[in-house]
């Protein structure tokens, strides 16, 4: 199964590099909000030494684990046969270790009143996630060179590939909603509607930027 290997690194490199470019955005949005702002020069090295932290260590660490969290369980699935029983053992066994490497974990408050529609948003990605990686892990073709590659194998054309992104995207549009509804659920110490801003213009750009991306992937797609 070596095809399963190239698969897993192939998709862990193209995920690591999507984290990274998404940190470097959160901070030029950080950078533009606080700029933007009459007052924000009195929060600027309070909430530039909280996102270079978090982006530094919490981000980076806790996307990492869930990375390998959703492959390791695509693999198990391919390895053991999937069947609807092993899948739910599969997600049981494993959604915790997922959501400690979430924010939603780290950087809201447990105890808020909207915290478990968080988890259960996370779970139901998590989920799909796994569904996904279990296909793009079982592409067996040879001569694949990237993650590029391997989506032209996934899925048949643009607009099947384009449904499954927007439905993980969904999932993403959900939780950052019911954060702006209520900030307080953050954990962060000041500067809360700057962080929500940032979030959802970065979300609005990455959302953008990979539906544009697909025209790219299908483009010679027969």
């Amino acid at each position: 199964m070596n095809y399963i290997e190239r698969n897993y690194e192939l998709i862990k490199a193209s995920m690591l590099q999507q984290m990274e470019s998404s940190i470097e955005l959160g901070k030029k949005l950080i950078d533009s909000e606080l700029d933007a702002g009459i007052f924000n020069w009195i929060m600027r090295p309070v909430v530039k030494t909280f996102y270079s932290y978090w982006s530094n260590h919490d981000v980076k660490k806790g996307t990492i684990q869930q990375i390998k969290v959703t492959l390791d369980c695509g693999k198990l699935l391919l390895q053991n046969g999937i069947s609807q029983r092993y899948f739910e053992e599969i997600i049981d066994k494993n959604f915790s270790a997922y959501l400690e490497g979430d924010q939603t974990s780290r950087n809201c408050k447990k105890q808020h009143r909207n915290y478990k529609k968080l988890v259960q948003i996370t779970k139901e990605s998590f989920i799909d996630q796994i569904k996904d990686s279990a296909k793009y892990l079982s592409v067996q073709k040879e001569n694949i060179n990237s993650y590029e590659e391997l989506s032209r194998e996934v899925f048949k054309n643009k607009e099947e590939a384009y449904a499954s992104l927007l439905k993980m995207l969904d999932y993403n549009d959900a939780g950052i909603k019911i954060v702006e509804q209520d900030p307080s659920i953050l954990t962060v110490p000041t500067g809360r509607n700057i962080i929500v801003k940032v979030l959802r213009k970065g979300f609005d750009i990455t959302k953008k930027e990979l539906i544009e991306s697909l025209d790219n992937v299908f483009l010679n797609k027969d």
